[in-house]
């Protein structure tokens, strides 16, 4: 197909997908698991004890120069009362402050919450502002569970929420492998954001019984697709490549080069299209061609509506895509504070975790975190979930 042909054919999905370009991965109620694991390492976050319910600072970007974060700060605002409210009996007080979407204004964010005594910080939002304010609470022993899926910004006393690259890669590398789908071909973007994702995969595919038969990076444009391409197709053929890992998103790359590669005899039974982001947002994605078949990680579908369900319901409303780790973390925080214990590093590093919004997650010692999440395929512009998300980690990214 000519790149003039195929500008035609995605123009309309891309119209109509323009709002709706957030990708991230997101029960009523959350409970901490009483199992705790080893404490692993690192500096700062072993908590502060207090007398009565725990200080929680949510650290929002209200004020921010962009204009959909006043939307993410409003619903994130909204999901974390909603786990306060859910928690009942005074365990946690919640204090919201705006960090304009800056590091200069998550510093100030975190300062003013530490001088008034918040126990844990909640957010920020953007992995800048995270590392900024994890600095302004070095020492303190406050924990920062930001809301970023950024690893780079995560260890010392800062936690990241958000869903990452190598946690979803290593349970789509460990389902694909487990149906025979072990040699894989990623695909990225020649850029920060593309290098970050490859490197993603090339990690979680240690242990997952997939083999990685190359990564061929591409220009992050039509013309530079459909110039690399071929070469992605020859590159398939000549390692015996049964699967190819796109790394790109729905609101970018992964319509063009899901589609060029597909009409090239990728993506088929053969060798079927693994996904590193979620596919299904927005739902319109679903139709595309280039993508039936395809594998994909997201949470669990059960929980995950029953979350959506009850936001609606309190405010009116569909919850952005983010509020779910709002809601995730505070009602982690209670729960740890219902058990009479302290909100810091040992307490929030159980190794059983918490159960979430999409299922189980819990925080790693090097500030990342481990989410059970659910693989489904893309049958028929449906989706289908193909391997449930595990109740517990025994059995997560298997």
């Amino acid at each position: 197909m000519s790149i003039r042909g195929l500008r035609a054919r995605l123009v309309s999905f891309m119209r109509r997908t323009r709002k709706g370009a957030t990708l991230v991965a997101a029960s009523a109620t959350l409970a901490a698991c009483n199992v705790a694991g080893p404490i692993v390492s690192g500096s700062g976050a072993d908590g502060v004890r207090g007398d009565g319910p725990v200080r929680v600072a949510l650290l929002v970007p209200q004020g921010s120069s962009r204009s959909t974060d006043a939307v993410v700060a409003r619903s994130l605002e909204n999901a974390a009362r909603l786990a306060v409210a859910d928690l009942g009996g005074g365990s946690v007080t919640l204090d919201v402050y705006a960090t304009q979407g800056t590091p200069a204004g998550a510093t100030s964010a975190a300062n003013a919450a530490l001088a008034a005594g918040a126990q844990v910080i909640l957010g920020p939002l953007y992995a800048d502002n995270a590392a900024a304010a994890g600095v302004a609470a070095a020492g303190s022993g406050v924990p920062v569970l930001s809301f970023s899926n950024n690893t780079s910004v995560a260890g010392g006393n800062v936690w990241v929420l958000g869903n990452t690259f190598e946690n979803t890669a290593r349970r789509v590398l460990g389902f694909a492998a487990a149906q025979g789908r072990n040699r894989v071909l990623v695909t990225h973007a020649d850029d920060e954001n593309g290098r970050i994702a490859n490197a993603a995969v090339q990690t979680a595919a240690r242990g997952s019984g997939a083999q990685i038969t190359g990564a061929v990076p591409y220009q992050l444009s039509q013309q530079g697709i459909a110039a690399v391409a071929p070469q992605i197709v020859e590159r398939a053929e000549a390692t015996g490549t049964n699967a190819v890992f796109l790394t790109g998103n729905t609101s970018g790359d992964l319509p063009v080069i899901s589609a060029l590669l597909s009409e090239q005899g990728l993506g088929d039974e053969e060798t079927r299209f693994l996904g590193l982001t979620r596919w299904d947002i927005p739902t319109d994605a679903l139709s595309l061609p280039g993508l039936q078949g395809g594998y994909f990680a997201l949470p669990d579908p059960g929980p995950m509506a029953q979350f959506n369900a009850r936001y609606a319901a309190a405010y009116g409303t569909q919850p952005h895509s983010l509020a779910s780790l709002a809601y995730d973390g505070v009602a982690a925080i209670g729960a740890i504070a219902g058990q009479g214990r302290t909100v810091g590093r040992g307490t929030l590093t159980s190794g059983a975790g918490f159960a979430g919004t999409g299922g189980v997650f819990r925080l790693r010692g090097d500030g990342t975190n481990d989410r059970a999440l659910a693989v489904a395929q893309i049958v028929n512009q449906q989706i289908q979930v193909v391997s449930p998300a595990p109740n517990t980690f025994g059995g997560a990214g298997s």
